[in-house]
């Protein structure tokens, strides 16, 4: 008799908390890229409009695709070349359809899509809530109000823009295609002030502990120049550090930087890795390539790991390789067709309010 007695409480205890719990709603962007992890843009085949977006979460140690489209109903366009996360919001890149794609930061919900861009490449933020976003085919960088999320100018360089990094009140806009020269640009007033010769096309730029602005220069798609990575003292504007690449057919991309900002990264045949006190170049990969294509990079800051894109034949769906930071494979991760640029993404209290 207890112990019928026993299991009639028990069952009541359970139907009791069914009736009281009720069904559980989860948003399903909040579900699928909860936590920090970092975000990696599927370009797509040219002209297909089939760019995509993957999402790699820590929590969960996987690669979740299509978001974007998965979230939003609609695709992402041609091309999704960069992302940035500022506030509440994230600003994905989409080159070829020549438009930014505004979303939550925490659950990729579409906030509005802003249009009237050429090419752009890469939107970097300022400190007074002001954007600029860099263009392959215009001479104009263009100024992006990040309260309205509308364009509010343009700055003339009169050439191409590609990659951009900001020290205090100065904004560094490289040159790249067909270039060989760094724009300064004072935010203050939106003006350029100086330019800086570099090394045949500028493709990447990150700034050091010490605000030493490192520019990595591939030597142009022609391969008539030898490639070369380059300090500059964001003091004075003056180059203090210089490596050439030994050989001519070396083409260096995807220049990162470590959270201390004292170790740098790049792509070269393998991952490269570089001490900004180092008196030269690497002479061999920290990570070799092991039969894949290395094609774009990213140090995730709270780890420390390496994620390094593989396109493989840049028409199927590519891979994701995750290293740690001593250099070992963790794992290889399906994600869309031609994995390219990642944004890392740390998740941050109030984007939970």
């Amino acid at each position: 008799m207890r112990s019928i007695i026993i299991s009639i409480l028990i069952a009541v205890s359970i139907v009791s908390c069914e009736k009281n719990s009720g069904p559980v709603f989860i948003d399903p962007g909040e579900s699928l890229i909860s936590g920090s992890g970092l975000f990696i843009l599927n370009e797509g085949n040219f002209m297909a409009g089939n760019g995509s977006l993957s999402f790699f979460s820590y929590d969960s140690s996987r690669v979740i695709n299509h978001l974007f489209s998965k979230i939003n109903k609609y695709p992402l366009g041609d091309i999704p070349h960069s992302m940035k996360i500022a506030g509440n919001n994230a600003f994905i890149v989409v080159n070829n359809s020549n438009k930014i794609e505004v979303v939550k930061a925490f659950n990729l919900e579409s906030v509005t899509t802003i249009t009237g861009l050429k090419s752009p490449r890469y939107l970097e933020v300022l400190s007074n809530n002001t954007g600029y976003v860099t263009s392959l085919w215009s001479d104009s960088v263009t100024i992006i109000d990040l309260n309205s999320l509308a364009i509010s100018g343009y700055i003339n360089l009169r050439r191409s823009s590609e990659s951009i990094a900001v020290v205090d009140v100065y904004a560094y806009i490289a040159h790249w295609y067909g270039g060989n020269e760094i724009m300064v640009v004072d935010t203050r007033n939106n003006s350029v002030v100086d330019s800086i010769p570099v090394g045949a096309e500028p493709e990447s730029m990150v700034v050091d502990k010490n605000n030493t602005l490192w520019v990595l220069c591939n030597g142009g798609w022609e391969r008539n120049y030898h490639a070369e990575l380059i300090g500059i003292n964001t003091r004075t504007n003056e180059i203090v550090k210089r490596f050439v690449f030994p050989d001519i057919n070396d083409s260096p991309t995807s220049l990162q930087a470590n959270k201390g900002r004292d170790t740098l990264y790049y792509l070269e045949k393998g991952v490269r890795r570089i001490r900004i006190d180092d008196a030269g170049l690497p002479a061999s990969p920290f990570i070799s390539e092991n039969g894949h294509t290395f094609y774009k990079m990213a140090v995730f800051p709270e780890t420390g790991d390496i994620f390094v894109s593989d396109p493989v034949d840049y028409q199927q769906k590519g891979f994701v390789i995750r290293y740690s930071r001593d250099g070992a494979l963790v794992a290889a991760m399906e994600a869309g067709i031609i994995p390219g640029g990642m944004c890392n993404r740390i998740m941050l209290p109030h984007w939970t309010e």
